[in-house]
């Protein structure tokens, strides 16, 4: 048996303002963007590079939804971005404005950052040793 992660939904307000946050602050590729209806759009986006696990940015369709956009649990860090190159990613971070939560710190497992996403996820961004 072979199975992998594919794919993870990820909550947000609006399709473009998400799409420009990922592509264009943290360089993430826009893998697909099929509309499927007037409300409806299919929107994936990787990170550079990235063979893995994608984001499937699933616009919130009803107000218990939209409760979730920005804290899909409940407040702890969401997703875990592994980098080859720390610096040259979070100055990245920085540059754009992005929201450091946790500055950077070197741990038993590599040198890591808590970032923000533009409605407030929390991402670990790690390079492992």
């Amino acid at each position: 048996m072979n199975q992998a992660l594919f794919q993870i939904a990820l909550v947000v307000n609006d399709y473009d303002e998400a799409i420009d946050f990922y592509t264009k602050k943290l360089h993430f590729t826009l893998i697909e963007d099929t509309v499927m209806s007037a409300t409806k759009r299919w929107v994936v986006v990787s990170p550079p590079g990235s063979s893995g696990c994608r984001l499937l940015l699933a616009k919130a369709a009803n107000a218990e939804q939209q409760t979730r956009v920005g804290n899909q649990t409940g407040g702890r860090v969401f997703l875990f971005l592994h980098t080859d190159d720390f610096w040259r990613d979070y100055r990245n971070l920085e540059a754009n404005g992005v929201t450091i939560i946790r500055e950077p710190s070197e741990e038993a497992y590599g040198t890591v950052a808590v970032f923000a996403d533009l409605y407030g996820n929390l991402w670990d961004m790690i390079q492992p040793k």
